[in-house]
């Protein structure tokens, strides 16, 4: 029997923080895929095995696989309010 290589995709994931402390993160690429993790790491764990399950539901539904993405290493960004006195 003849084997079939795994092929290596990335797909860019977005982490969103939650009110009461953790993370959500969803996937651009794949509608309707949400996880989340009580850490940064947890969450991208979480992410990473929702992403594998989501395209084995697509492939044994005979769904195309969206495609992989150039990803590049973007920063968290968030605000932080204070108050302070300016005079």
């Amino acid at each position: 029997m003849r084997s079939v290589a795994a092929e290596r995709r990335t797909y860019t994931i977005v982490f969103e923080p939650n009110e009461t402390g953790g993370y959500t993160v969803t996937c651009p690429a794949l509608p309707g895929l949400v996880t989340e993790g009580r850490t940064l790491e947890e969450a991208r764990k979480m992410a990473a095995e929702a992403i594998q399950l989501y395209l084995e539901v697509l492939k044994e539904d005979g769904l195309p696989i969206p495609p992989g993405e150039e990803h590049s290493e973007t920063p968290i960004r968030d605000g932080v309010t204070i108050e302070f006195q300016a005079a």
